[in-house]
């Protein structure tokens, strides 16, 4: 064990200079809005941007990754908690050269730290920091205690909504809980299953303006994806919509949202903050 610490002491330090990846947490107000959809399709069109991308699934006992990808892991952060796995061990390869870890099944009480597993956590997390560019959080529906805490450690949000009433008015209360803890995160929002590019630009112009309003609060609109029945044609082949059909509209919108975000090509001023996520773990999570 002194070895392996001494080991991963090295690592750290040879790597202390090198830039750190982007955390990145894709939320919504609800589920069924294709929250997990985005961050894989997302995920992949960041990589074939040349971009490092891991993608944690986050979504507890769910496997919404597993299923879109049509495979189950071999391991899950839960034999990172509970079988002394290191993180790297749970890393898979993804389509489109992504890499994964996904979120098992069984666990209820997911970063509930105590001092020694949060050390080993951040660690380990330290060094995955500086091996991507980008690291996606595919957040479960709702908010817990726990996942709020999460989501106070993370770069940037990425809001997930559809033109339906009920899913903007959903969306609209998950940004105004968040923002009432942490009103410094940079907050995107991305609306899905547009039938008119006019529908998408009225639905996040909407939104904005009410948290403009009520909130006073700035959001980038980052981009909507059509309503495209290539979707649920690659749903059903356990496939990801970019890779099945790469000319679709819906791949050619998420590849157009991933270079907008990649280039910071969003239209409005936005300051990006250098990585905080491991200061904000030891903040949120053990209180220091």
């Amino acid at each position: 064990m002194k070895d392996q610490a001494e080991n991963l002491r090295r690592r750290l330090e040879a790597r202390q200079n090198q830039s750190m990846a982007r955390t990145i947490a894709v939320l919504s107000g609800k589920g069924g809005v294709g929250k997990s959809n985005f961050s894989l399709n997302f995920s992949i069109a960041l990589s074939q941007r040349g971009k490092r991308v891991l993608l944690f699934d986050m979504d507890i006992g769910m496997g919404n990754i597993d299923i879109l990808i049509g495979g189950q892991a071999p391991c899950s952060i839960i034999d990172f908690f509970e079988n002394d796995y290191s993180l790297n061990d749970i890393i898979t390869t993804g389509p489109g050269n992504i890499s994964i870890i996904t979120g098992g099944t069984g666990l209820k009480n997911l970063f509930a730290f105590d001092e020694d597993s949060y050390t080993r956590f951040n660690e380990e997390f330290s060094l995955l920091l500086a091996n991507y560019d980008y690291i996606l959080f595919d957040m479960g529906a709702g908010i817990t205690q726990n996942s709020m805490k999460f989501l106070l450690c993370v770069d940037e949000w990425v809001v997930i909504t559809t033109p339906e009433p009920t899913s903007i008015m959903d969306a609209y209360s998950t940004i105004k809980y968040i923002h009432s803890v942490n009103k410094e995160i940079p907050l995107f929002l991305v609306c899905n299953r547009v039938f008119t590019s006019k529908d998408g630009k009225n639905t996040i112009n909407r939104l904005q303006n009410a948290l403009m309003k009520f909130l006073g609060l700035e959001t980038v609109a980052l981009g909507f994806l059509p309503d495209d029945r290539t979707v649920s044609k690659s749903v059903t082949k356990q496939m990801p919509f970019i890779l099945f059909d790469s000319e679709a509209d819906v791949s050619k919108a998420i590849l157009d949202i991933a270079s907008r975000y990649a280039n910071h090509s969003f239209g409005e001023e936005l300051t990006l903050q250098k990585s905080r996520f491991l200061r904000n773990m030891k903040r949120y999570f053990l209180g220091k």
